[in-house]
């Protein structure tokens, strides 16, 4: 079957592609065209990164695409061609192996089995789930309250203190990866990103998004595959704007949980009056334990999704 990157005017065909491959999926958002042709439309568009099935008369049956991060999606075909969606997917990834990505994930809703049972067949492990969470203001506990603590923004000089916080929580693997997804971001502020010191030592880092214009995390699917601008641990990935995202990172012993409730304390007093955030929202991946108990046992668990990995390497 032959099998060829994007070309313009490929946005009608993947539209009817996947909105016929997914439609009967549960909580289904149709594709919109305006939206597909906004994306192929950017400067940052990499046609080769989207391969097109065809048929007998060059017609567009499947696609499967990629990010440069590493995250490919499902090879959607049309009935009656879906025998195309092995070989679709084959090519796609040799064409990640030649751009040098080792290391590929993807992620999908949890009620979509069939979707995910493709990638386990495919060699895809479970490697964590991304949890969300939601806090109303008025349900908040009370802070230690530690007054030795102080707070101040952060800066890009701080990437490294940041870092070595703990290293396993961030999905980069350097303080460079970590200050390039922090402070070359336009959409977090730079006062978004703040250190908590004691002792003249950085003991924790938070971000707080406060930005009228994000999505409401209470109006949201949280088990949709959406991963939240800034929330530590999505450092790279292509996210959903989430207004009053409070996310943390302290090392992971006894002190992290006053540590937590301190910054997100601090984040609280950071509001202005014409802010509309009610409620903080975070997300955490189950893998990074600690942080995880820390929103388990204070905020409302919203909803999940789960994230595959395989090593590109392995046919």
């Amino acid at each position: 079957m032959p099998i060829r990157p994007f070309q313009q005017g490929d946005e009608q065909a993947q539209l009817q592609i996947y909105n016929s491959a997914a439609g009967a999926l549960p909580r289904f958002k149709p594709a919109s065209l305006v939206e597909i042709q906004r994306r192929t439309s950017a400067a940052d568009f990499d046609a080769g990164s989207r391969l097109f099935a065809l048929d007998d008369q060059n017609k567009p049956v499947g696609y499967c695409s990629f990010q440069s991060n590493g995250r490919i999606g499902y090879p959607w075909c049309l009935a009656g061609h879906t025998g195309a969606a092995d070989e679709l997917f084959a090519r796609t990834l040799d064409v990640m192996r030649q751009r040098g990505l080792t290391k590929i994930f993807t992620a999908y809703r949890s009620d979509w089995p069939n979707i995910t049972d493709f990638f386990l067949k495919h060699g895809f492990a479970k490697a964590r789930e991304m949890v969300n969470f939601v806090l109303a203001f008025e349900n908040m506990p009370t802070s230690s309250a530690r007054g030795a603590s102080q707070f101040a923004a952060a800066t890009p000089a701080d990437a490294e203190s940041i870092f070595a916080l703990d290293p396993s929580v961030f999905r980069v693997n350097s303080p460079e990866g970590l200050r390039k997804a922090l402070w070359q971001n336009p959409w977090i502020t730079k006062d978004a990103v703040y250190v908590m010191r004691s002792g003249g030592a950085i003991v924790g880092a938070a971000t707080f998004i406060v930005n009228n214009s994000f999505a409401d995390p209470r109006a949201v699917d949280a088990n949709m595959p959406c991963f939240r601008l800034s929330a530590f641990g999505t450092e790279g990935m292509t996210t959903k704007r989430i207004r009053g995202l409070f996310s943390f990172v302290a090392r992971p012993d006894k002190n992290l949980p006053a540590i937590g409730m301190d910054l997100l304390t601090h984040a609280a007093d950071r509001l202005r009056d014409d802010d509309e955030v009610v409620s903080y929202a975070a997300q955490v991946a189950s893998d990074a334990p600690a942080l995880h108990a820390f929103y388990q046992r204070l905020f409302e668990r919203q909803g999940s999704f789960p994230v595959f990995e395989r090593d590109l390497a392995v046919n």
